[in-house]
């Protein structure tokens, strides 16, 4: 058996698809819309372009996957800040599990329309998913992400998903993706 796909997760990109996501809604997030919007965004990059966009590591919860890292930088997790040169997240937490930007510097706020961490093709996939996710009510995301990947994350001890039940068993590339990410996922540079 081959060993699991990993990646390295790129906390940059994920700060600013976070901070874009609730510039684009101009109102607070459920988690659930964000962490969704992740899932549905890596998945797709899997098929179409051989590689994840965060690197996230997934776990199977009740309501489906949770890209845990983007979980516990929504919670305002300090661990990543250090990382990211920041004394502080550019979001609060409130009412449990929704986030709303605080960040009010409208410069700041201009860049962010195209984030410089995140490629143009992972953009374009980032913003078609944002909105699919957005649209769906928090059931319809739950059973849209209650997939044989995350079936198959439950019945492991941890709940991890494995990125290579996320690559669609009909792509006609699966078996070259999969060996492909075995040995190149750490390496590659999201």
């Amino acid at each position: 058996m081959p060993p699991p796909i990993k990646f390295r997760f790129a906390p940059k990109k994920c700060l600013q698809a976070v901070q874009w996501m609730l510039l684009t809604a101009n109102e607070p997030l459920e988690f659930q819309t964000i962490l969704k919007t992740a899932y549905f965004a890596d998945k797709r990059m899997l098929d179409e372009h051989w590689r994840s966009i965060f690197g996230a590591t997934y776990r199977a919860m009740n309501h489906g996957p949770v890209p845990v890292e983007i979980y516990e930088m929504l919670i305002e997790e300090p661990y990543y800040l250090s990382e990211l040169d920041l004394s502080g997240y550019p979001w609060k937490r409130e009412n449990g599990h929704w986030v709303r930007l605080i960040d009010s510097d409208s410069d700041r706020r201009n860049t962010l329309i195209c984030p410089s961490s995140i490629p143009e093709k992972d953009m374009a996939i980032l913003e078609e998913e944002f909105a699919r996710s957005r649209k769906m009510r928090f059931d319809q995301r739950t059973r849209e992400t209650h997939r044989m990947d995350w079936s198959n994350g439950m019945k492991r001890p941890d709940n991890r998903m494995a990125y290579e039940d996320m690559i669609a068993d009909d792509n006609p590339d699966r078996e070259e993706i999969l060996e492909y990410l075995t040995s190149m996922g750490p390496r590659i540079v999201l």
